[in-house]
C-alpha cells in the first residue's frame, strides 16, 4: 500500500509540473500563432490619443491618405501601406441583412500588408481609389449569410442604402486569439467611405497599417515613419509626435514577456504541489 501510493504521488507530481508548463507553453505558441497570421513585420500607426479633463478618452484627426502614399514611396525599408476608415453600416442582399464585425475603407495594398489572399474574383486598384467606386470585397462568413450557395461575384449588395457590386471573396482565416471571426470582414475603397458612406471630402484616414520588406527591417522601418510623418506634421525637435507607431514585433516581444511569466508562475505552483506532495510521501514510507 505504501508502495503504491508513493508511485501514485510521484505520477500525480510529475504530470502536475508537465500540464502546468505544457498550458504556458500552449498560450505562448497561440500568441505567436495568431502574430504571424496578422503579419511578422506589421507596423500599424494610430493618432495620437489627446488628453480631455484628465483623462485619455479621444484621438485627434492627424493621419490622412498622402501620409500613407509618402510612407511607401519615400521609406525604403516599407514594402507597402495602407489607410483605414472605419464604418458600421449593414449589409443587405435580397431579404438578408448582417452587420460584419469589421467594414474599413483601405487601399490597393492592404492585401499586401496583411498578407491575405483572395479565393475568387479581384481586388479594387488606383481607378477604382481615384473615382471612389462602389466596390467591395467580402470575406467567407459573409459569403455564408448572405449568398449561402450563390456565387456572390458580380451580385449587388446594399451598404446602409447605397448600392455595391462584389468583385472579390477573400479565403478564409478563422477566428482569432479572443475567439471573433477574422472572416465576418467586409472592404471598399477608403475614398469610397470618405465621399459615399461619410458623406464629407476629409483626406483623414482612421489608422494606417504598413509592412516591413523582410521582419529583420521592421524596426527600421518604424524609424524611417517616424522620422518622415514628424517632417510632414512639421513637428519640431523636442516636441511629441502627434500619432503612435507600433509594430507587430513590439507586441510580440510584450506578450512573450506575458506568456513567459504566465508558464514561470504555473511551473511554480506545481513545484510548490510537488514539494507538498513529496513530504507527504516521506511521512507515507
Amino acid at each position: 500500500m505504501r508502495a503504491a501510493l508513493t508511485i501514485l504521488g510521484v505520477v500525480i507530481g510529475i504530470a502536475a509540473v508537465t500540464a502546468m508548463v505544457s498550458i504556458g507553453q500552449s498560450a505562448a505558441s497561440l500568441v505567436r500563432g495568431e502574430l504571424e497570421g496578422l503579419g511578422t513585420n506589421v507596423i500599424i500607426i494610430f493618432p495620437k490619443m489627446m488628453q480631455r479633463g484628465g483623462i485619455h478618452d479621444l484621438r485627434a484627426i492627424t493621419l490622412n491618405a498622402a501620409d500613407s502614399d509618402a510612407i511607401t514611396e519615400q521609406c525604403h525599408a516599407v514594402a507597402a501601406s495602407s489607410g483605414l476608415v472605419g464604418f458600421g453600416n449593414q449589409v443587405v442582399y435580397g431579404g438578408v441583412n448582417w452587420l460584419p464585425k469589421e467594414s474599413m475603407g483601405v487601399g490597393p495594398d492592404y492585401l499586401t500588408v496583411r498578407s491575405w489572399q483572395l479565393r475568387r474574383g479581384g481586388f479594387f486598384g488606383q481607378r477604382e481609389i481615384r473615382s471612389a467606386e462602389k466596390v467591395c470585397v467580402i470575406g467567407q462568413t459573409l459569403v455564408a449569410k448572405l449568398f449561402q450557395t450563390i456565387d456572390p461575384i458580380g451580385e449587388k449588395i446594399r451598404i446602409g442604402s447605397i448600392p455595391f457590386r462584389v468583385i472579390g471573396v477573400l479565403e478564409a482565416k478563422g477566428a482569432n486569439m479572443v475567439g471573433e471571426d477574422q472572416d465576418d470582414v467586409l472592404l471598399v475603397p477608403y475614398t469610397t467611405v470618405q465621399k459615399r458612406i461619410h458623406g464629407n471630402q476629409f483626406k483623414s484616414v482612421h489608422a494606417i497599417i504598413a509592412s516591413a520588406r523582410t521582419p529583420e527591417l521592421t524596426a527600421s522601418a518604424t524609424t524611417e515613419i517616424r522620422q518622415l510623418l514628424r517632417e510632414r506634421h512639421d513637428i519640431a525637435p523636442g516636441r511629441p509626435s502627434d500619432f503612435e507607431v507600433q509594430s507587430t514585433t513590439e507586441i510580440a516581444n510584450v506578450l512573450g514577456v506575458i506568456t513567459g511569466s504566465m508558464t514561470a508562475m504555473l511551473a511554480s505552483i506545481a513545484g510548490i504541489s510537488l514539494a507538498v506532495g513529496g513530504v507527504g510521501i516521506m511521512n507515507i514510507m
